[in-house]
């Protein structure tokens, strides 16, 4: 973990709105990327943000040492253009450094992004980017989760690369199978549409797991064709509860359904259009800083949207350690 001085948010703000430096990242592999990636840099440049370097990404496996190149450079704001999987690599180099991150949301569900209240349209998203203008956004911190797996890796994800820190979500069950399987051409052409067909195609044939969940030395088995911890408070591009937030200083965690398949689209069904209404005090979830998962058998882990070792696994939170662009209407604790 880095250990520099930080200054205030209200000094960060006002070097970035003063002229501070800029660097751009923009992953034009992501589903509006490429397109969009021409019309991002001339409204960055039209609303003032000076972008003093670019860094498109054409190979997302790169994005670690691309982002050693990004630090280098000592910037006050980091802007991403890209995904969840872009954006949380993001999240990983910036958390705890006296640097401030901007989403630009180009992906499919842009998780991160809607917990953070940005505007889904390009140019709401700029408008936030510009901090010290009119509709310009603010400095907030957030929190972050951070992920352990203990368990045998087997082949998945880079060898010894077992913690991380992610902006959103952590899952485990169909939603892994879904990540993996999901045509790339048709999140392209349909966007989060593309995941629930996925999801229909495959759940005839998952099997349901059993799940043993440690909180405060208490431990709680519970069977399940889907469990999810999640920091934000959008799954799937929907509100997990309307109370949710990565500045709440909780991980919610919750199960979709039971081990019946029809619990699972269910309960999916039920999450989509009463999220929004639903709170963190309800017995569907578990609200703690520190979760402890083991699972019968030993599955691999989503980590907002990347494979990321197996369980069991150990998840913290990590309080106001990254420092976001929101817009002025977001409650920053």
């Amino acid at each position: 973990m880095p250990s520099v001085e930080m200054r205030s948010k209200a000094e960060l703000e006002a070097d970035i709105a003063g002229g501070g430096r800029v660097a751009l990242v923009i992953n034009i592999r992501s589903r509006r990327g490429r397109l969009l990636y021409g019309k991002a840099r001339r409204l960055l440049r039209e609303a003032g943000v000076d972008v003093v370097h670019v860094f498109p990404v054409t190979d997302p496996t790169r994005l670690r040492e691309l982002f050693t190149d990004v630090l280098a450079l000592e910037p006050d704001l980091v802007v991403v253009g890209g995904g969840d999987g872009t954006v949380t690599e993001a999240v990983g180099h910036l958390a705890h450094r006296d640097i401030a991150l901007g989403v630009l949301p180009l992906g499919t569900t842009n998780n991160f992004a809607r917990s953070l209240e940005l505007p889904m349209d390009l140019p709401g998203a700029v408008r936030t980017l510009a901090v010290g203008r009119p509709a310009g956004g603010k400095v907030a911190d957030v929190d972050v989760g951070w992920f352990e797996s203990t368990g045998d890796p087997q082949g998945e994800g880079p060898a010894g690369d077992r913690e991380h820190i992610f902006a959103n979500m952590v899952s485990l069950g169909l939603s892994v199978h879904v990540a993996e399987s999901v045509p790339h051409a048709l999140k392209r052409f349909v966007g989060r549409p593309a995941y629930a067909l996925t999801a229909a195609r495959l759940l005839p044939r998952h099997e349901a797991f059993t799940a043993r969940i440690t909180i405060d030395g208490e431990t709680r088995e519970l069977v399940t064709h889907q469990l999810n911890v999640a920091n934000g408070a959008h799954h799937s591009g929907q509100r997990i509860a309307r109370d949710a937030s990565p500045d709440d200083r909780l991980l919610a965690v919750y199960r979709l359904g039971d081990e019946r398949r029809l619990r699972l689209a269910s309960a999916t069904a039920r999450h989509v259009l009463t999220g929004q209404w639903r709170t963190l005090d309800e017995d569907a979830f578990l609200t703690t800083a520190h979760v402890e998962i083991e699972t019968d058998p030993p599955m691999p882990v989503d980590v907002d949207g990347e494979i990321r070792g197996r369980t069991p696994v150990s998840i913290r939170l990590r309080g106001n350690a990254l420092r976001v662009i929101v817009p002025q209407t977001f409650t920053d604790t």
